[in-house]
């Protein structure tokens, strides 16, 4: 194209401008340079300028120029050619890169989804290993989680404390870095242990063991990062994966526990009537032994209930009747209810003295047996001569029922535990100290009544205990009556 063009323009040069040449030269210039790239771009235009002036700047046939003024139009036809033939590389490097870049980033999306839809999640780790390791030529290549690490490691637990990169020298020192990532380590490495990070935590270690010195390029590098992106979506899901099944195992054995307790408990249900009626047989044979086997039978007859009611609370089938009820009578009832657990100890009993009839909108019942569970409690654990104070307020739009005793309290770590079934603190009695239900009753039944039931500790020792349960407003009562 070249040759033919510059026979057609010496065919009419004579009838050309200098400046119509150039023109022509630098668009075959800028072809090249687009076809070929900036080599062929560059040596187009050195045999453009010798062209230019041999066949048509006078006198033609030689590289004299007569007109000095030519000099500059072929200096700067050169010049405009070679800089235009760079801005045409570049604009191609740039493009180049852009689709490779455009490209990379699609497959990089492609094959992490595609290893991370695995249906378990530790297959997707091990999958994503092994590209990895296939990619970057390495003789192994491990993803290990934190929950995971052996304590025999030296380097590795270093890595998740620091979040910082190591490796391992071709003479078998190990050398540290001073960030996460492995540029200042590579050359001579050939073992890389590389932190995951999520946030602020490392989840894990990416490990490159490979049987040479480990060199990425820059390409390398930014797949590198992408997968270990993915690494660290791996890890958290088989975290989570562990813990879902964790949760449903839990949930699995609670539901049996409970489906366990309520049978043994209604089983129990029988015998237990059978001791009570062989005990009242003795004791009308005079039999000393009776009381102390009614007694036992009683409490072992609350235990029961209690198990029974629990499996029930937990399965959400426990009936609870919202009824307007003067406090007045909760309080005579529970005293009435208590006063053979309590014996000779005092109960102290504060009302409010002036104000209207205090009305809550609660089951009688069921706040009847929260509130001798705590009374109960409070009894087992503090002084035989001290005495035990059951304080009633009202508070907004709640009934504020405090149960207080002068025992030993309850630790801070312990506070929420005391209302979990079957915890009993390690100070408990070892006789009469009860199962460890009362508590986690008491404060099912309040929260099934829409109220709530928590631990303070009391100022100058002791434990407090504070039921809330729902007030009635007398204006609406009365309108209803």
């Amino acid at each position: 194209i070249f040759v033919l063009t510059t026979a057609a323009m010496v065919a009419v040069r004579s009838r050309l401008d200098k400046a119509h040449v150039a023109l022509l030269y630098l668009l075959l210039v800028l072809a090249a340079s687009v076809a070929g790239g900036r080599g062929l771009g560059l040596i187009l235009a050195g045999v453009a300028f010798l062209a230019f002036n041999w066949l048509f700047l006078q006198p033609y046939g030689t590289f004299a120029i007569a007109d000095p003024l030519d000099w500059l139009v072929l200096v700067t036809f050169l010049v405009v050619g070679g800089v235009a033939t760079q801005i045409v590389h570049l604009l191609r490097a740039e493009t180049a890169e852009a689709r490779q870049r455009t490209e990379e980033v699609d497959r990089l999306a492609s094959l992490g989804a595609r290893t991370l839809a695995h249906p378990r999640a530790a297959d997707a780790l091990t999958a994503l290993a092994e590209m990895i390791r296939t990619t970057l030529s390495l003789r192994e290549c491990r993803i290990r989680a934190t929950a995971d690490l052996v304590p025999a490691d030296e380097i590795v637990p270093w890595v998740v404390q620091s979040r910082l990169a190591a490796a391992r020298l071709v003479d078998g020192t190990v050398r540290l870095a001073e960030t996460p990532e492995p540029d200042s380590l590579l050359g001579d490495a050939v073992s890389l242990w590389l932190p995951l990070s999520a946030g602020d935590a490392v989840v894990g270690v990416l490990e490159l063991v490979a049987d040479r010195p480990i060199a990425l390029d820059q390409k390398r590098r930014r797949f590198l990062a992408a997968l270990r992106y993915y690494a660290v979506l791996g890890v958290e899901r088989v975290r989570l994966e562990a813990e879902t099944a964790n949760v449903a195992a839990l949930q699995a054995a609670a539901r049996l526990k409970d489906a366990v307790l309520a049978s043994v408990s209604h089983d129990l249900r029988t015998p237990l009537t059978t001791i009570k009626a062989v005990a009242q047989a003795m004791a009308a044979d005079g039999d000393e032994r009776a009381e102390t086997i009614s007694v036992e039978a009683d409490r072992l007859n609350r235990l029961v209930a209690d198990l029974l009611d629990l499996s029930r609370l937990r399965a959400g089938g426990f009936p609870i009747r919202l009824e307007l009820n003067p406090v007045d009578e909760l309080i005579e009832a529970v005293l009435q209810r208590v006063a053979g657990i309590l014996g000779n100890r005092r109960l102290v009993v504060s009302l409010p003295s002036d104000g209207p009839l205090v009305v809550g909108r609660f089951d009688l019942g069921q706040s009847i047996r929260a509130l001798v569970n705590l009374v109960e409690n409070a009894s087992k654990y503090s002084p035989p001569d001290t005495p035990i104070e059951l304080a009633v307020t009202v508070d907004g739009g709640d009934i504020v029922m405090a149960v207080m005793d002068r025992g030993r309290g309850v630790p801070e770590t312990e506070q929420e535990r005391i209302f979990e079934p079957f915890y009993r603190p390690a100070d408990a009695p070892p006789d009469g100290g009860g199962a460890g239900l009362g508590l986690a009753i008491a404060r099912w039944l309040a929260e099934a009544q829409g109220g709530t039931l928590r631990y303070e500790p009391r100022e100058g020792g002791g434990s407090r205990f504070v039921l809330r349960l729902p007030a009635a407003r007398l204006d609406h009562l009365q309108e209803s009556l």
